[in-house]
């Protein structure tokens, strides 16, 4: 009979998966990056095809660079990639620091669009 220690290893264990990697490792434990802040809808764009990342980088570089061919929000990168944002944010970081990526941050809001303008489409709803 399996003991218990043998038990809870087989519930961490998924032969079908290969092998896991935690978040951290492929960050080699940093929790910020190392350039840009990354809101959630900031739009990232490769600067060059996904070859240019160079054999040095991790697979997780090479598919934000093919993700972000085209303007891709850093929320959408971290859902296509199945990992944390925290996670994405620092390998995002990686990628600006080394020229791979730009980085499209959110205008603000104009100060044309006031609180007036709002009452009105408020009101024109209303009217509806």
């Amino acid at each position: 009979m399996a003991s218990q220690h043998e038990r809870d290893d087989n519930l961490w264990f998924d032969g079908d998966a290969g092998p896991v990697v935690r978040p951290y490792a492929m960050t080699s434990g940093r929790t910020e990056p190392v350039a840009g802040t990354f809101d959630l809808i900031a739009f990232v764009v490769a600067t060059g095809p996904a070859g240019m990342v160079g054999v040095s980088a991790i697979p997780e570089h090479l598919s934000i660079v093919e993700l972000c061919q085209r303007p891709t929000s850093v929320a959408e990168v971290a859902a296509h990639l199945n990992l944390p944002l925290g996670t994405v944010r620092v390998l995002l970081g990686d990628l600006l620091d080394r020229g791979l990526v730009v980085m499209r941050e959110p205008q603000p809001m104009p100060e044309q669009y006031g609180e007036h303008l709002f009452r009105a489409v408020i009101d024109g709803l209303r009217a509806l």
